[in-house]
């Protein structure tokens, strides 16, 4: 029945009883926990089954994000993650029915943050208006930094080659917890739809990749996922080391027992350089045997329907960690100044190619790379979020951030404190179409909004995308002489990445 029907929803779980609350016709429950605290010996651990709880247990409130950097969120409709703390493995769902016979499409968000920041509870993703499209909707807090990606000698003595990729499997464990649990909050858990942005993003293509989370969804969506190769088990290990020498232990001889006794909080913030696998996971374990990249060229990544695009000014990612795109111009080789010139004629300094050029290396040409891969396999679609809002273009005046799209996809522009007196009816109505891109995809496996375009398949022979600007339209051949470029350029630039760890 209608989640309006009820005063204060209680939903049995395979865990317990939960009691949630009820918002304009939308049932939502916060803080589930669908892990056991990974604290003690079950840090760099397996996340273990949650306990069984008695009575109701309140959920009416989100649980703690994991350790971070005290640092906000650099994405569009980032902030403050609130209190953190190493017990963090909680989920939220959003959903308009308590039907367990519904089979209502589900929408799992993975978020965004370099593997190291980011929470579920930021207003920004806020589950409601997907939700009263029809859809349920889940997101989660999983491990961040060297608590969620980590590899040390010691480690490896306890359980050689044994998981590093201790962030993944808690999105693994979530993934597990929906089939379990979804079908008592209307969902159906034989459709069931992954999508993320960025390290969420990453999630997205990497879950595609591990054989352990296979079956566990059927659809997926990366927004502006990046071309950056993941680390190698050695890296890790080595990086391993320097964590434990900065925090003051005996470097490759420290032991689990003394690394595990590190208060929690001493590691958010180890940021620096060579003391993190940020922003990638680790290739070399149950989870991720081989990396992303390989696993779509041979075809070992699930056969799912998959929605993979990019924003128009995705470089404000890099500069936000203090880079500057003009330097970036400089150290690129192989790619004269002239040629530049000749491929960004628009650009009217080394600045704006930079920015231009991180965006097509780092993001949109790795996605067409990745399209192109799995458009044998399964059913695949692209887009170029390019839309920006009347009072949004001094702020994003060389077009959309990196993250910029989320709050269109969620519908929650208002909710975002960046854009608080600078949206519109036209906005707000653009957003309600994006959004309803995405349900339909989750709903029925083919994206689809009323009133708007038709979205066409994208594979080697028909290079179609649905740029998601003003107005929304079908482009053919995206960028293709630049693209095209950067396909012989790019193991050049994951070279240079590869030789500078």
């Amino acid at each position: 029945m209608p989640a309006s029907s009820f005063v204060s929803p209680t939903v049995a779980t395979n865990e317990g009883f939960v009691g949630g609350t009820i918002e304009s016709g939308v049932a939502i429950f916060k803080g589930i926990p669908y892990a056991a605290p990974p604290v003690g010996e079950l840090r760099w651990h397996e996340p273990q089954p949650a306990a069984a709880w008695d009575g109701v247990r309140t959920a009416n409130a989100y649980g703690d994000a994991c350790i971070q950097p005290t640092q906000t969120m650099a994405e569009t409709g980032g902030g403050d993650p609130g209190q953190t703390s190493e017990d963090c493995l909680f989920l939220n769902v959003w959903t308009p029915s308590l039907d367990t016979s519904a089979r209502q499409p589900v929408m799992v968000w993975i978020h965004g943050g370099a593997y190291v920041i980011g929470a579920s509870n930021l207003p920004v993703y806020d589950g409601a208006a997907l939700a009263r499209k029809g859809a349920v909707v889940v997101n989660f807090n999983y491990r961040l930094g060297q608590l969620g990606f980590f590899a040390h000698p010691a480690l490896e003595a306890e359980r050689p080659n044994g998981p590093v990729n201790f962030g993944l499997l808690d999105q693994i464990a979530a993934l597990k917890w929906v089939q379990r649990n979804i079908a008592a909050f209307g969902g159906d858990p034989n459709n069931v739809t992954i999508f993320g942005e960025s390290a969420g993003a990453q999630s997205v293509l990497a879950l595609m990749a591990s054989p352990p989370a296979r079956g566990l969804f059927h659809k997926a969506i990366a927004q502006s996922s990046y071309g950056l190769p993941e680390f190698t088990r050695t890296q890790a290990i080595s990086l391993g080391v320097n964590i434990a020498d900065a925090l003051s232990l005996s470097g490759a001889s420290a032991t689990l027992d003394e690394l595990r006794a590190v208060p929690a909080d001493q590691f958010g913030p180890l940021t620096q350089a060579r003391l993190s696998t940020s922003p990638v996971a680790i290739v070399g374990d149950e989870v991720l045997p081989q990396s992303i990249l390989d696993a779509f060229e041979k075809g070992d990544e699930a056969a799912v329907p998959l929605i993979i695009g990019s924003n128009s000014d995705e470089a404000t990612v890099v500069t936000a960690f203090g880079l500057d795109p003009a330097k970036f111009v400089e150290n690129i080789k192989g790619l004269p100044n002239v040629a530049l010139r000749i491929l960004y004629p628009r650009a009217t300094d080394d600045a704006q190619i930079g920015r231009e050029l991180i965006r097509d290396l780092v993001f949109i040409a790795p996605a067409q790379r990745l399209a192109t891969l799995h458009a044998r396999r399964a059913p695949t679609w692209r887009y170029f979020f390019s839309y920006v809002p009347e009072g949004m273009q001094a702020a994003w005046a060389s077009g959309v951030p990196h993250g910029g799209e989320v709050p269109f996809v969620f519908n929650t522009l208002d909710l975002v404190a960046e854009m608080q007196g600078k949206i519109n009816d036209a906005d707000r109505a653009f957003a309600q179409g994006v959004s309803t891109y995405w349900f339909e995809f989750a709903r029925a496996g083919t994206p689809s909004s009323p009133g708007n375009p038709a979205w066409p398949n994208f594979d080697a022979r028909n290079d179609k995308l649905l740029e998601l600007g003003q107005p929304i339209s079908v482009q053919n051949n995206f960028l293709r002489a630049r693209l095209d470029l950067f396909a012989a350029v790019y193991p050049r630039v994951i070279a240079a990445v590869l030789a500078a760890r």
